[in-house]
């Protein structure tokens, strides 16, 4: 079985301004992320964003505005020798009804689980909220929480 690290995007990956990223303008790569991930790549961790979107839901921005944004990630980690292996994102908001998918809800990590046969008891989700990690515990990825905005490779240690 696989590994995986899975990821928030927003305050994990890019700098979150506090709402919601709606252009790839707007989105700015943080500080030394590419060298936690070549970290975890090393130790044989697939590497999965798991994101929430509701601002597709709230009318903020489109799917076709994520889907540039995470085009836009993808190209960046290729030419930093870091291969994502998936993204997956969830564009429903509460506001507008509920759904398994959105985090805390753990539909995301669930297929990404099956799709890669990853074991998750050898598998952390990274975030900035709590529910980021509430929804790898639901199926028994260990959560680990660190501050909005803060360097990935600080929090390298708490993985084994």
């Amino acid at each position: 079985m696989n590994k995986a690290i899975f990821l928030d995007r927003d305050g994990v990956i890019n700098h979150d301004p506090g709402d919601y990223t709606k252009h790839l303008r707007e989105f700015t790569i943080l500080p030394d992320l590419w060298n936690a991930l070549e970290v975890f790549q090393e130790r044989g961790y697939l590497l999965i964003l798991i994101t929430n979107q509701g601002g597709i839901a709230k009318g903020l921005y489109t799917h076709e505005d994520v889907a540039e944004i995470h085009e836009y990630l993808l190209r960046e980690a290729k030419r930093n020798g870091i291969k994502i292996t998936e993204i997956y994102y969830s564009p429903h908001h509460d506001d507008f009804g509920k759904s398994l998918s959105r985090k805390p809800g753990s539909l995301m990590i669930e297929r990404a689980l099956a799709k890669y046969d990853i074991d998750p008891s050898k598998s952390y989700m990274i975030g900035d909220k709590q529910r980021d990690c509430d929804a790898g515990e639901k199926v028994g990825v260990q959560g680990v929480l660190i501050p909005t905005n803060a360097p990935l490779k600080k929090y390298i240690d708490l993985i084994a």
